[in-house]
Order: structure tokens, then sequence, then C-alpha cells
């Protein structure tokens, strides 16, 4: 099984210094590389200090920077708020930098809030037709001359400059709904996923779902389809608490975004209170800590066994919940002294 790790720099309130912050995730960056995932991804968010993201490019040329092999992914950057010049010749700068250590993930963005600020006007719900134009418009720009005239980007012949350094990057679609994962199989993509806090059955729709576009694509292509979750591997009740804790703020913080309410103040979100989502199954302790990756080392490769066994063979360790930093380190080291050898 391969290893991957999602990190953001987060604040979940103005207590952090953010020379704290970005000192921890570089140190848990190189953690990782050091403990064998093979890929480190970064978000792009805009004015949320729950995930400091402006540009994905400028957060993984810092870590290419302070690290020598693990490879850098785009988790994802958000087609609606670029250009396809601007974006393809983001993408090969860091390419060409790291010595090829680019994976480039591509979406359509989460948060109508950020929308309604980058792109005014825009629906979420509809940003993924600006996802299906961008991509192929890149991958053109990777190869020479090229000209554009679609219907939301228009240009003249252009090219990326500089070009990557690998003749094929890999290119990740974030997937969920099947219409994502046809455009993936079709364009010859690789897909990550994220059920979220939902249960295992989550996942098993999702390799449906992928199976079912491969069918349909016949192409001979089979993507590289990875999971994501939040992680928190403990082998103490303080710890265990801690993590419950982390993660019922963080996700009620989410509740905000996706409910839109404008409750974000200096850019943090305010928490929706838990007492009013009490009965709500994806905020219960006991559901949440089954369905993550939470819990001890032994746990944790049980339940990695049951995604091998479904034909999920790479994992997204989700470090960012909000968990205090020493927790966030012992948990990883944990999982790279002790889940890792297991799974291998």
């Amino acid at each position: 099984m391969k290893f991957q790790l999602a990190i953001n720099l987060e604040r979940i309130d103005d207590s952090l210094d953010m020379n704290d912050v970005a000192r921890h995730t570089i140190e848990m960056v190189q953690m990782a590389e050091e403990g064998g995932f093979e890929i480190v991804w970064a978000a792009e968010h805009h004015a949320l200090e729950m995930t400091i993201a402006p540009n994905p490019f400028q957060i993984l040329t810092w870590w290419a920077g302070e690290t020598s092999k693990i490879r850098l992914g785009t988790a994802v950057a958000t087609a609606a708020y670029w250009h396809p010049i601007n974006l393809a010749g983001e993408a090969a700068f860091l390419d060409l930098i790291s010595g090829g250590r680019l994976e480039f993930g591509i979406g359509s963005g989460a948060y109508q809030r950020e929308f309604d600020r980058m792109r005014p006007g825009l629906k979420q719900s509809d940003a993924w037709r600006y996802m299906q134009e961008m991509l192929p418009a890149v991958r053109e720009l990777w190869k020479g001359d090229y000209e554009h005239d679609g219907d939301y980007w228009q240009f003249p012949t252009s090219t990326s400059v500089p070009k990557p350094v690998q003749a094929d990057v890999p290119v990740w679609v974030a997937a969920r709904s099947p219409i994502t994962y046809d455009y993936a199989v079709r364009n010859k993509c690789h897909v990550n996923c994220w059920p979220l806090t939902r249960p295992f059955a989550e996942a098993e729709l999702y390799k449906r779902q992928l199976d079912e576009a491969m069918q349909k694509a016949d192409n001979g292509w089979t993507p590289r389809f990875a999971l994501m979750r939040h992680a928190a591997i403990y082998d103490n009740d303080a710890d265990s608490d801690a993590a419950l804790r982390a993660i019922r703020t963080v996700l009620s913080q989410f509740e905000n975004l996706f409910r839109n309410a404008g409750d974000v103040k200096n850019g943090f979100p305010a928490s929706i209170p838990l007492d009013e989502l009490k009965g709500r199954e994806q905020y219960d302790p006991e559901m949440l800590e089954e369905n993550l990756m939470f819990g001890s080392p032994e746990t944790a490769i049980r339940k990695l066994q049951g995604y091998r066994d479904l034909g999920i063979n790479e994992f997204i360790y989700y470090s960012s919940l909000g968990l205090g930093h020493e927790e966030q380190k012992r948990s990883l080291k944990l999982f790279c002294d002790e889940v890792i050898p297991a799974m291998r």
C-alpha cells in the first residue's frame, strides 16, 4: 500500500503564531518523507485561517526546497480561479525546480463563500464546467504553441513557459460524483476521493463508480485511486479525547462554510454550536472514531486492510483537523513506525 499526506497551514483561532504554524507544517512534511510517504498535497483556499493556502504552488515550492524525494501535489488547484496560461506556467515551474516531482491535482472548488469572492456570480455547482475546459488547455500548453477559444477562456497562440520536466505529468482529479469519475477515466487522470465522515459504504460506492467509469471508457486506462481520511493515531485516552474534540470543532466550522452562513471574522469561521447538532450522525464521537482513520496502530491497520481488500491501495493521511502540534507529531510518528511497515 502507498501513502500520501495532506496537510494545511491551519489556525482554528488566533492563539497560534503563524511562525509556529509554518514551522510545524514543514516538520510534518519532512517526517512524512522520512517515514515513507510518497506524495504530500497542498490545497488552495482563500481568506480562511483554517486552510491557509492562497497558492498551492508557492507552498509546494517551499516544501520542495526543504525535501529531496517526496512528490509534490496540488489538492487541488481550483480551475475557475485561474487562467490556463498562468496555471500551466506555475505548475511547470514547480516541476522544473523540484526536479520533476509535480503531481498536478485539479478540481472544481468547495465553498460557495470562496466563489462569491474569487469568481462572483459563479455557482459552486457549476464550477466543474471550468475544470473540464481547463485541463485539456493546460495539457496542450505544456506541449507547445496552442490557441484556445472556449466558453470561459479565449487567447491567441501561446505556450507554457517553462515546460514541465516530466514528459507526462501525473494528473489527479478529486471525484465524488459519477460524472467526475467518467471524466477522469476518459481523460486518463488519476483519482482521489474523500468520503468525509461517512462510513465504509461510501468508499465502496466510490470504488464502484470508478469501476463503472473504466468499463464505460474502455480505453485501457487504469488510474491510481487514493482515498483520504482525517487521521489521528493514538495509544492513550488523552490523545483520543483530544483528537475527537478537535475534529468535532473543525467539522462545526465546516458546517458554517457549507451552509454559507457568513459568520466569518478575520478569516475564522464561527463554530456552529454542538448543542445545535445533537442527533446529527456526522458529529457522533463513536461514529467519527470508527469511520475516520482514528484509533490505535492496530485499529488503523485493520481499517487499511479493509480498504486494500476493496481494491484501494493508496491512502491519503489527512493530518489537518485542528489537533495540537505535538499530538499531530505523535500521531504521524506512530503511523510511520507501526502502521506503514505492517501494510507493506
